[in-house]
């Protein structure tokens, strides 16, 4: 039993389910615009097992290609593979049981989202080669991530709006901002193995100023997005209030100093998408 537990708690934190808090209320505020105001429970349950489902594979998948690299990386290597916590037979076995799910839930929405699932996970999946691939993989990310609430937006529909498209590049520029700050903290090592990313072209300096340029461009899609669907002063506070988070997130570290890096990275954003989305349910749930 006591095997058991080490064994979930190891599967949870390779997993960072409470992660899931970054993209799942960019899905809802999808679903919630898809609706006009609350979708129906059936269809906002099997949105969130989707969501969980294929951000749960997807980590795992990302956790087992890239454990060999996890390894090699002081900052990575008690992640749990290289670790020795959990073996890569196993977690092979939990992204096709996520994928499987995550398949399930999609053909209970609609047909359009079972169709369109397997190109959603080749997205999700793809992400974990992108690294060896492009120094923009941060953006791949953001399109992972990006992706939700187009997919909400089409499980409420069954078709889409190219409106919440809109959304989908403000995630997009989003993600792809703060994994390009989170990157810096593996310059070093990035450099000395060969792997691409932002800060490894283009060094810190740079970096800090792309993701100033791609959160500047976030803010400029959401603006966009309240005006395509004409909602009002609530929504728009909501932008306003992304705009202080991220300016602060900006403000607590630099170049000389990542010291508060999971602060910016892990609360400020989880709290960001929380606090958009209830703007944003707010706004359009007062006007029904």
């Amino acid at each position: 039993m006591s095997s058991f537990w080490k064994s979930t708690a190891a599967t949870l934190e390779m997993i960072k389910w409470e992660h899931s808090v970054f993209a799942l209320p960019f899905a809802l505020t999808g679903a919630v615009l898809a609706a006009g105001g609350w979708p129906p429970l059936r269809v906002l349950g099997w949105i969130v097992v989707c969501m969980v489902a294929a951000r749960s594979a997807a980590m795992a998948f990302n956790r087992l290609v890239d454990r060999d690299l996890d390894a090699a990386n002081p900052r990575t290597a008690m992640r749990a593979i290289p670790a020795g916590m959990l073996g890569a037979g196993f977690v092979g076995g939990f992204v096709v049981v996520g994928s499987a799910v995550f398949l399930v839930a999609a053909a209970m929405l609609n047909r359009l989202s079972l169709e369109l699932a397997p190109l959603a996970l080749l997205v999700l999946l793809s992400y974990s080669y992108m690294k060896r691939l492009t120094r923009w993989s941060h953006l791949v990310l953001g399109l992972a991530l990006g992706i939700a609430p187009a997919a909400a937006w089409i499980a409420v529909r069954g078709s889409l709006d190219v409106r919440i498209v809109v959304l989908t590049a403000a995630v997009l520029l989003w993600v792809g901002g703060f994994d390009v700050l989170y990157a810096c903290q593996d310059f070093e090592h990035d450099r000395s193995v060969g792997l691409n990313s932002v800060p490894q072209s283009f060094g810190l300096e740079a970096s800090f100023w792309i993701a100033r340029v791609m959160h500047a461009g976030m803010l400029v899609m959401l603006v966009w997005l309240v005006s395509l669907f004409g909602l009002g002063k609530i929504a728009l506070l909501g932008v306003a209030v992304v705009g202080v988070l991220l300016a602060y997130e900006h403000s607590i570290i630099s170049p000389k100093d990542m010291r508060r890096m999971n602060a910016a990275f892990f609360t400020l954003n989880g709290i960001i998408s929380v606090l958009f989305f209830a703007f944003i349910a707010a706004d359009v749930l007062l006007r029904r």
